[in-house]
């Protein structure tokens, strides 16, 4: 009888070919989260008084933005994989082969969606709340796509759910070992979980004002702080701590400021809410008729003798 395997295995191979197309899990898993997200903040925002299709037409511009902004991120923060001596700057270009900075894609997808709702005459930040337990969770869906690249795992470890990874994927002096940190999945549970937080104090507290998705930005960026700390890649250091680690330290500071900073913050109209605010037909024909018995009854009545 077979002993269980204590660790998890990698996949073999993250593309498929389907005809002349490659199908690559780590853009397959992008996709997938975005629907997520879109379907996600479409209910938040129908249910907080918004319109339909509004958040489908806000991604249109966020999604590709936030693409950008990604890679960007990223190619900025480790230059050297692109520009260095003997590397390839066209590389720069391949997405597909993984290297998404998220802090880039919030901020790239932060500007898209901020034309998005002046175009559209929304509110910036009842979008932005909408969205917010969305994007955790297309940030989890994205996360398998680092798992069938083998890559963004965490220190060695003997632990019955150490990750497998192959020879060809492990940094210098780490050939040795064998199964390492899933930090994907790390990543991948809290940020589930930071989503169903959210939910629930949000259906709790009723956050308006951006509130919501500045508590996202907290709890991400809690839960990216310590799992950072786990990651052996190869990438810029300031002092005695890894870039991201800085980054998620300075994040959740701004994100926890004005998470405090709009607390009783009144909800700004909504696109639904300026609808509701227009008289109908029917008000309007209610409001004349009440207008002119008013005007008749004071013709109607005596007038009094002028005291003058």
């Amino acid at each position: 009888m077979n002993q269980l395997a204590t660790y998890i295995p990698s996949p073999e191979t993250g593309v498929w070919e389907i005809g002349p197309l490659p199908l690559r899990a780590y853009a397959l898993g992008i996709i997938i989260g975005a629907l997520l997200a879109i379907w996600i903040g479409e209910r938040r925002f129908q249910a907080r008084g918004g319109h339909e299709g509004v958040i489908a037409d806000v991604a249109i511009w966020a999604i590709p933005f936030g693409i950008v902004g990604a890679r960007l991120y990223h190619v900025a923060t480790d230059p050297e994989l692109y520009f260095a001596e003997g590397r390839r700057p066209i590389e720069a270009l391949y997405i597909w082969q993984g290297g998404l900075g998220i802090w880039g894609a919030i901020a790239g997808g932060a500007i898209g969606a901020f034309i998005a709702t002046r175009r559209a005459g929304v509110s910036f930040s009842s979008v932005a709340d909408a969205i917010a337990p969305g994007l955790l969770v297309a940030q989890a869906v994205g996360r398998i796509g680092n798992y069938f690249n083998q890559e963004l795992f965490g220190k060695p470890t003997t632990l019955p759910w150490g990750l497998e990874i192959d020879p060809g994927n492990r940094p210098l002096g780490y050939i040795q070992y064998a199964t390492f940190h899933p930090t994907f999945l790390y990543e991948l549970l809290w940020n589930l979980a930071a989503a169903a937080v959210l939910i629930w104090l949000d259906k709790k507290y009723r956050f308006t004002g951006g509130r919501a998705f500045w508590l996202y930005v907290m709890l991400y960026t809690a839960g990216r702080f310590w799992i950072e700390q786990l990651r052996i890649d190869d990438v810029n250091e300031i002092g005695f701590w890894r870039l991201n680690v800085w980054t998620s330290l300075i994040v959740f500071a701004i994100g926890a400021f004005f998470f405090f900073r709009t607390r009783g913050r009144a909800p700004e109209a909504s696109e639904a809410a300026a609808d509701d605010a227009q008289p109908t037909d029917d008000e309007d024909v209610d409001r004349a008729a009440t207008s002119n018995a008013t005007d008749e009854t004071a013709a109607e009545a005596p007038q009094r003798p002028d005291p003058s």
